[in-house]
């Protein structure tokens, strides 16, 4: 099974837990009469909406290549990620509204332990499927996933806040308490938000990804093969769980094309390895040039013009320039 489509099999578990969960915090708000319940239900109705928001756009980010997409259908999880963060910050809004309301108006509120019981178990499902939808995303590189999984994170922590505001009230017999928490609670969603609309947009930009361009150069500087006499102008783009990556690649000019090829073969073999088969390689090979020979340690090379110097270590700065690289004189 490919990636995408074990991405679209996680994300209908999502759906239908998000589903299931809102029946059960809707049944907690009929026998409580509690605000701070209905509240919970409020914001997981935006888990229904956004967790088949996140299905569709992984059914389509699982289709394959058309004339239309050569390069597949991937970035529409960084749409559905950004209705979705949208989405995490309306219900940190909606929070925040009905919470002062009930410090206005508050209510009474019955069989506040079975409400506490019910909600408790939301609260524990949500995690555990958030938790594991977040790392198949990681794994996957699916940032519609991931928004899924924090969805469901941020519903959990938004109502262990309630759940803690319930119990004050249990004790206390303090109603005003519960709105307390769950405005704290609701800031942070918010924040939560925030983040996954700014991931998203940085995927929709195109914006380059720090952190895995830095896992990739490690990876080309630790396993670099004697041919491989320099790599630059290397991109990555990320649509949804595929990376599509392109380099220039500095072999030995002599090589002919089906031993430059196998060159290639080998850089790709790596990549693969290390970041899974969801990788598109692309590689422009270019023959070494007379300065070259001093970046160069191939052993008994007939054509050499200088002595070997050292080798130029690659960084993120430097492999991701589109000129070949050089000792100064």
């Amino acid at each position: 099974m490919t990636t995408a489509r074990q991405n679209f099999a996680f994300q209908k578990l999502v759906a239908a837990v998000s589903v299931a969960l809102f029946i059960i915090k809707l049944g907690a708000w009929y026998i409580t009469n509690s605000v701070s319940i209905l509240t919970d239900a409020l914001e997981s109705t935006i888990n229904v909406v956004s967790g088949f928001i996140g299905l569709y756009s992984l059914y389509l980010s699982a289709q394959p290549k058309d004339e239309n997409h050569p390069y597949g259908h991937g970035k529409v999880e960084f749409v559905s990620a950004a209705i979705e963060g949208t989405l995490i910050s309306v219900a940190g809004l909606i929070i925040i509204y009905e919470a002062i309301n009930n410090l206005q108006h508050p209510h009474e509120i019955g069989k506040l332990d079975y409400g506490i019981y019910l909600v408790s178990i939301t609260a524990i499902v949500n995690f555990t499927v958030g938790y594991y939808a977040i790392r198949k995303g990681k794994t996957n590189n699916s940032l519609a996933l991931v928004a899924s999984g924090k969805h469901l994170q941020s519903d959990t922590y938004s109502t262990l806040g309630i759940i803690v505001g319930l119990i004050l009230i249990f004790f206390t017999k303090l109603p005003w308490l519960d709105s307390a928490v769950a405005l704290g609670f609701a800031f942070f969603i918010i924040f939560t938000g925030y983040k996954i609309i700014r991931s998203s947009i940085a995927g929709i930009m195109d914006e380059a990804d720090t952190e895995l361009l830095k896992k990739v150069v490690a990876s080309f500087q630790k396993n670099r093969k004697e041919n491989w006499i320099d790599l630059h102008n290397l991109r990555i783009i990320k649509y949804g769980g595929m990376l599509h990556l392109d380099c220039h690649m500095t072999v030995p000019w002599f090589l002919n094309v089906h031993e430059a090829h196998a060159e290639i073969d080998q850089l790709d073999k790596l990549i693969r390895e290390h970041f899974g088969e969801s990788v598109e390689l692309f590689v422009h090979t270019d023959g070494c040039l007379d300065f070259s020979c001093k970046i160069c340690n191939k052993q008994n090379c007939a054509v050499r013009k200088h002595i070997f110097v050292r080798q130029v270590e690659w960084t993120v700065e430097n492999i991701s320039t589109n000129s070949k690289h050089k000792i100064e004189e």
